[in-house]
């Protein structure tokens, strides 16, 4: 048994399916107990029957599933997960499963691609292809009469994997070391080289090379006149040649436009405006109002200039 790496005393679980020789796997099994001996064990369990088994957990040093001639089972993520749950941490599962080769997602073969995914999925590790063959036609049309699949290219891959060196949900506590900060003065820490680079003494004022400036010697004559009160004083609109007022106009000529503006006579488009509210427009702003003589100032109302 040195190919699955059984050794002496180890524990040994081997899963078949209905499809598998029973003379086949009674030999596996004699071969296994004369490996293992008396100090070991061999559990013989039934693919189906597998998730329905009293085994506890981390039982067995090394699982084999679906390594019996003849067989051909499909491991699903309840078996994997159950095998899994059964192998001791560090265990080896060794396991023979037909895969497609193609990724048609209907169909119940795993992809040859998505296999090894899916022990990883499970919590097995160190995942490795050992061997792949491709079936013959004969063991291609057994398997799609066993299994009720259409597909052509099938292939047997053999795949070995390790549980890791832990139980599934156990926990342990870190041992973490924290250095210990000096207690803090509150003071920052003043880098003796950067503190004497910007430190005058008076030694450094008798020093013949220190040449220190007045500030008052920095001033021009022009700096020291008194300005003139008109060049502070703001721009007015007026002075710049259009009767305009500017964006933040403070001269007053702004409110002096807008007042302007309120008071302007509106011309009349048809000219019957005078003659009454028979001879106005619809749109005309002295509607409601009584006639009028031609040339007479009438003074409108806010509303009836929006309105117009």
């Amino acid at each position: 048994m040195a190919e699955y790496g059984i050794s002496t005393g180890q524990q040994v679980a081997v899963v078949w399916d209905s499809h598998s020789s029973p003379e086949a796997l009674q030999r596996l099994v004699r071969n296994i107990q004369a490996t293992v001996g008396g100090e070991g064990c061999v559990s013989v369990e039934n693919l189906d029957q597998l998730l329905q088994s009293s085994h506890k957990e981390s039982s067995f040093d090394v699982v084999l599933s679906g390594l019996v001639p003849g067989s051909s089972a499909v491991h699903s993520v309840e078996i994997l997960a159950e095998i899994a749950r059964i192998a001791k941490p560090g265990g080896r599962i060794l396991l023979r499963e037909v895969v497609t080769t193609g990724t048609d997602n209907n169909s119940k073969l795993k992809a040859v691609t998505k296999l090894p995914t899916a022990l990883m999925l499970s919590g097995l590790v160190e995942v490795k292809e050992l061997q792949k063959d491709r079936l013959t036609t004969e063991q291609i049309q057994s398997v799609k009469e066993q299994l009720g699949v259409q597909c052509n290219e099938l292939l047997s891959v053999q795949i070995e994997a390790k549980k890791p060196n832990f139980e599934v949900g156990s926990s342990s506590q870190l041992r973490l070391s924290f250095v210990k900060k000096p207690a803090s003065s509150g003071k920052l820490a003043v880098d003796p080289t950067a503190a004497k680079l910007w430190t005058i003494s008076a030694n450094d004022m008798n020093d013949e090379d220190t040449d220190l400036l007045d500030s008052d010697e920095l001033l021009e004559p022009e700096d020291l006149k008194k300005p003139d009160p008109a060049s502070l004083k703001a721009p007015s609109c007026r002075e710049s040649g259009k009767r305009k007022a500017c964006k933040n106009c403070t001269c007053g000529l702004a409110e002096e436009l807008e007042q302007e503006k309120k008071s302007l006579q509106p011309k009349s488009a048809c000219g019957n405006c005078y003659l009454g509210d028979a001879f106005r427009c619809a749109s005309c702003p002295y509607r409601g109002m009584p006639a009028f003589k031609p040339g007479e100032k009438i003074l409108l109302n806010e509303n009836n200039l929006h309105d117009a």
